[in-house]
Formats: C-alpha cells, structure tokens, sequence
C-alpha cells in the first residue's frame, strides 16, 4: 500500500529525522515530493531548503550524512519521519542532536540525554568521578572486572531463578538489575551502549543457531 502524503500549500512537509538504534530525534526539516522520493531512491535523508529554494542532502558539505533505512508516515499523512543512521553530529552547531537545549529549567552542563538508555549511560559515566563509599557503581568500577563480572553473573542466576517460578514482579526487577550491571560494565571499559544495539539489529532476521556458528566456527544441528 502506497500512502499518498498530504503536502501544505507550499508543497513541503515536515520531516522528523530519528536515530533508528537509540531513538534520539536527531533534527527536524522540511522535504517536498521531490525530496521523498529522492531520499525513498538513494536512501540518504534529503530535504528541502526553504531559504534557498533548492533540495539538499543531508551532509554534502559537512559529511555527516544520515542513512534512511525507512520513512514513516503519521495517522493523518501530513508529517513523515525519517528512520536512520547518522554518519556524525545532525546539528549544524556540531552537537549530535539539534535538540540540546531544554524549553523550562536550567541549563546542564552536558546534553540532556533524550532517551532512558542515554540518561542511564550519562548517569554511570558520571559515577566515575564519585567515591567507592558514597556510590555503588563507584565501588563497581573500582573492583574492576572481577566484582563487575561476579554481579552480572549473580544478577544473572537471580533473574533466571525468578523466570523459572516467581511472579512478574521479580522478573522485572531482576532483569533490570542484569540490564544495570551489564551498562556498568559497558562504561568501564568505555563501550557505548548504541554498538550494542548495532550489533542486535545486525543479527535480526538470522537463526540463533547460524550466528552463533558463525561466531565459533560449529556448524549449527540439523
């Protein structure tokens, strides 16, 4: 089905451009029907510059071009979102987002992180500069990869004791308490969590069985 995008009297339509790993909206944008479909043909986000009256890709000057991997639509066909990859910062002021400043309250220091996988991150990230008796993660960090690795696989025993024959409740809380460990983990030896989730998307639609073969070099059972 082919959804027919209600553009306004200019021709234009506003575009959200969203990170497809993390969720991040990264800018926002106008596109006419040219635009879309050039974006739809080459799969680089391009827009339509209002000021200067001509198309543009995101990118052809500074590099940083976004990778659209699909476009969506809203439920009235008149706003579209385009679903992608940064190569870089989004924002002409260098920052990765466009969004880094918040309508009420006082300015943070650092972005705001948009998504709750980012504010955990920034949270532990700054946990580094605390002390092992005022934080847990602190303690964690200082313990190296012995203390982080007996957590996991405490937390992880916990949440499979709990799957196996507790209620809902406990599977949660245990399993964010794994999700919590392994993010610690990730920031001591200074992995972003988005290479991870990179590396999920990269083995959606493959048999478990063929990749982990492919990672150890077994074939899979028959």
């Amino acid at each position: 089905m082919t959804v027919t995008v209600k553009y306004d009297e200019r021709g234009l339509v506003p575009v959200v451009v969203q990170d497809r790993l993390t969720g991040e909206i990264r800018m926002v944008a106008y596109a006419n029907a040219e635009a879309v479909g050039r974006t739809l043909e080459t799969g680089q986000a391009t827009f339509f510059s209002r000021s200067r009256g001509a198309l543009w890709e995101k990118g052809e000057t500074s590099g940083n071009r976004i990778r659209v991997e699909r476009v969506l639509v809203d439920c009235d066909a008149d706003c579209l979102v385009y679903s992608g990859e940064p190569g870089g910062p989004s924002c002409h002021s260098g920052a990765p987002s466009c969004f880094f400043r918040t309508l009420v309250g006082e300015e943070p220091p650092l972005l705001p992180p948009q998504t709750l996988l980012a504010e955990l991150e920034a949270m532990l990230e700054a946990r580094k500069a605390s002390t092992g008796k005022v934080s847990y993660t602190r303690s964690l960090y200082e313990g190296g990869a012995p203390a982080m690795g007996a957590k996991i696989r405490e937390e992880a025993a916990e949440v499979a004791a709990a799957l196996a024959g507790e209620t809902d409740e406990r599977v949660v809380s245990e399993a964010a308490d794994v999700v919590y460990h392994l993010l610690v983990g990730l920031r001591w030896r200074g992995i972003a969590v988005r290479r991870v989730l990179a590396e999920l998307l990269r083995r959606l639609g493959t048999s478990g069985h063929a990749e982990k073969a492919q990672r150890t070099g077994h074939q899979p059972p028959r």
